[in-house]
């Protein structure tokens, strides 16, 4: 978001000359956006039953919740496991740019301490959707996770356009880098070990934006990975990369899908524009749900949010850029607590076990660009220390806990 902001004023001021030259740059072409009839019908070809409308009707989710959990049952009878229900483990990694350096960081430390979890669900929105498939997969991938967040720079992410190109394109810069970074790692292999953890009854879940009808998507990426081939792996990759593209700063992802018997195009950009984290629908009432189903169980739920919680102070410039740019940095800094406060009203309510990770309040740590290297090996040891030392997880979101209590809040 940052890298974006800093393009605003060159597109605000030169907008006017653009237009009158507006022939000499070609605007990328689209199919024909899903109607909004037919919004909630879209499918993948070949590729049923791996998306939902956020905010529409959930059943189906909350079906294939508890069938997952039959799954697991039957699992954990052939491994010889007896007793009741193991407790089910949640993880929600948000959006945050390179401050995703602090989950990985964190991850790793929490593996080193010896008391990390296997999570039964996992989800991810921006960065944190380029993070959650290796998380579901465990500590076999942590290595994986430091090397992308302490040993890349801007040119591995990016590759700035031409201004005008930029302005009559669809983004400001090129994300040919992230598609080849992120499929060095998303392959075959990747995919069919993520089939493998859904068949024992395991979620991972990452949001992304259609842009055409203002509608997050959660994609169940599992499912997904069961199709197996070429195609499922490139929407895969195409739905990791699309919930981490910023709108105007990288492209949008284009998805074909199919709707009331004809092919449609979606648009597809950054999570974080819906939402900066996510844990499970609201409107899936887990304590209810298992209730009429015939079976309980311990839930907890580990919420990492990739930025610091405390309003940054800073000097604003009497000028449109600025004021346009700190008040669009307060809008994400707020929606992003608007969503733990959602998420913990939901746990809440269903009896799951809350538990918050953020960047303290004392890492300041110089931040030269987007993706400087230094300052995620910084951030990423911040997050690796904590949590080998024990994170001080926060039991409910800013402002439930008492002021100035530092390991309430975990800026200690």
């Amino acid at each position: 978001m940052k890298q974006t902001m800093r393009w605003l004023p060159k597109i605000v001021l030169s907008t006017a000359a653009l237009l009158l030259i507006q022939g000499c740059a070609t605007t990328p072409t689209r199919l024909e956006a899903v109607p909004h009839s037919l919004t909630t019908q879209a499918e993948i070809p070949g590729m049923p039953g791996v998306r939902y409308v956020a905010g529409g009707d959930m059943s189906e989710l909350a079906r294939i919740g508890v069938d997952s959990v039959r799954r697991e049952q039957d699992y954990l009878a052939k491994q010889g496991y007896k007793g009741p229900l193991p407790p089910a483990v949640f993880l929600a990694i948000s959006g945050g740019g390179d401050n995703g350096a602090y989950t990985a960081g964190l991850l790793n430390g929490w593996t080193a301490a010896g008391t990390r979890p296997e999570f039964k669900l996992v989800t991810g929105i921006s960065t944190g959707a380029l993070i959650a498939p290796f998380a579901f997969l465990g500590p076999k991938y942590d290595a994986t996770l430091k090397e992308v967040y302490t040993t890349i720079s801007p040119k591995d992410i990016i590759m700035p356009r031409s201004f005008i190109n930029g302005v009559f394109g669809d983004a400001m810069a090129d994300s040919t880098p992230l598609w080849n970074l992120t499929r060095k790692s998303v392959n075959a292999d990747l995919l069919k070990a993520i089939a493998a953890e859904y068949a024992k009854g395991r979620f991972l879940l990452i949001a992304t934006a259609d842009l055409d009808a203002r509608r997050a998507i959660i994609w169940d990426m599992g499912k997904i990975a069961t199709y197996g081939g070429p195609k499922a792996l490139e929407l895969f990759v195409s739905v990791m990369i699309a919930s981490a593209s910023i709108p105007g700063g990288l492209p949008p992802v284009m998805i074909d899908v199919e709707a009331g018997g004809k092919r449609y195009q979606e648009m597809h950009v950054d999570g974080g524009t819906m939402a900066q984290v996510f844990a499970y629908p609201a409107a899936i009432r887990l304590k209810e749900l298992s209730a009429t189903a015939g079976f309980t169980r311990e839930r907890r739920l580990y919420v990492i949010r990739n930025a610091r919680l405390d309003p940054d102070w800073a000097q604003v410039e009497r000028n449109t850029m600025s004021i346009a740019g700190r008040a669009v940095a307060s809008l994400i800094h707020t929606q992003g607590i608007g969503d733990l406060y959602r998420i913990y009203a939901t746990a809440q309510r269903d009896g799951v076990d809350f538990n918050l990770a953020f960047i303290p309040s004392s890492f300041n740590a110089p931040h030269k660009e987007e993706f400087d290297n230094e300052y995620m090996r910084a951030l990423y040891d911040e997050g690796y220390d904590l949590a080998v030392k024990g994170y001080p997880w926060l039991k409910t979101p800013p402002g439930f806990a008492p002021p100035g209590d530092a390991t309430a809040t975990g800026t200690k």
